[in-house]
């Protein structure tokens, strides 16, 4: 699947493509992740370097077809994956990760890693 270009999402100029394209950008960022590290779609996005690009990251992981760890990525507001919440709270809480009464979890920024 051909994601978008950089900058396609906030309709500036589209920038040069990471080496490998959006997928692999997308599939690193979200490999790297370790046990217990909770991330959201638009950081991942940021990070793959395709800002703006958060609900193409969630087609990347939702053709997956398990094969990254998505459980580690939620929404902005910490949201858990509509139809999901209970396997991705058993995966999240097996991490360590602590979450919210009610579900969800609370994020806090994270900084984009180097490259």
């Amino acid at each position: 699947m051909a994601g978008p270009r950089a900058g396609d999402a906030s309709g500036g100029e589209a920038g040069p493509e990471p080496a490998g394209g959006f997928e692999a950008a997308v599939t690193a960022v979200i490999g790297a992740l370790s046990p217990g590290e909770v991330v959201t779609y638009g950081e991942v996005a940021l990070e793959a370097g395709f800002p703006g690009a958060a609900r193409a990251v969630g087609r990347v992981l939702a053709h997956s077809d398990g094969a990254l760890p998505w459980w580690r990525v939620v929404n902005a507001s910490g949201r858990l994956v509509p139809g999901h919440e209970a396997d991705q709270s058993r995966r999240l809480r097996a991490e360590g990760v602590t979450l919210r009464p009610g579900g969800g979890v609370s994020m806090a920024r994270r900084e984009p890693g180097p490259g």
